[in-house]
């Protein structure tokens, strides 16, 4: 490979001829190699996938289903406080079964279906806490613990007050 294949280009800008028996895609890549790489991946179970993240999602959904039940008897919870105590209980959980390191391999086979319910957010505030706590209290735990939710925290925030802006102007 020459410099100026290195750089994406030949003489001017323009693109290089293709390599011996290949051909280039309007994007510029080589047919052959792509197709070479395709051979070597394995086939992706779309299918497969989709069962396993219905499946945990659909558990974790039915765990916070009894939690609310139980609460609601044992405890005689109603409401918001019956809605906070299961949120904090799916959060305790998912927090536990991150620091046990469960939760990552439940992750790994169930791709989404473990991500989106409250106990993916969990994982994902504790799992770089615990990644970063040999740095020290401050710069490791306190500093890398929302480096994946934090975002999520913030623009929830300021979605939450600007709607709430735009509901007070609203009824003025």
């Amino acid at each position: 490979m020459n410099e100026e294949t290195a750089k994406g280009g030949c003489s001017g800008g323009k693109p290089c001829p293709p390599p011996e028996g290949g051909t280039v895609s309007p994007s510029g890549v080589n047919q052959n190699y792509l197709n070479y790489v395709r051979s070597l991946a394995p086939p992706t179970k779309h299918f497969h996938n989709c069962v396993r993240a219905y499946a945990v999602g659909g558990l974790i959904c039915c765990i916070g289903q009894f939690f609310r039940v139980e609460f609601e008897y044992l405890l005689g919870l109603s409401g918001d406080e019956l809605a906070g105590a299961v949120s904090m209980a799916l959060i305790f959980l998912g927090c536990l079964l991150t620091g046990l390191g469960v939760y990552d391999r439940i992750g790994k086979a169930a791709g989404a279906g473990s991500i989106v319910p409250i106990t993916g957010f969990a994982n994902s505030v504790a799992s770089p806490a615990l990644e970063f706590k040999a740095e020290g209290m401050i710069t490791g735990l306190a500093a890398k613990m929302f480096v994946v939710a934090g975002p999520i925290i913030v623009y929830g925030v300021l979605s939450g007050a600007a709607v709430g802006l735009i509901y007070y102007f609203l009824s003025l």
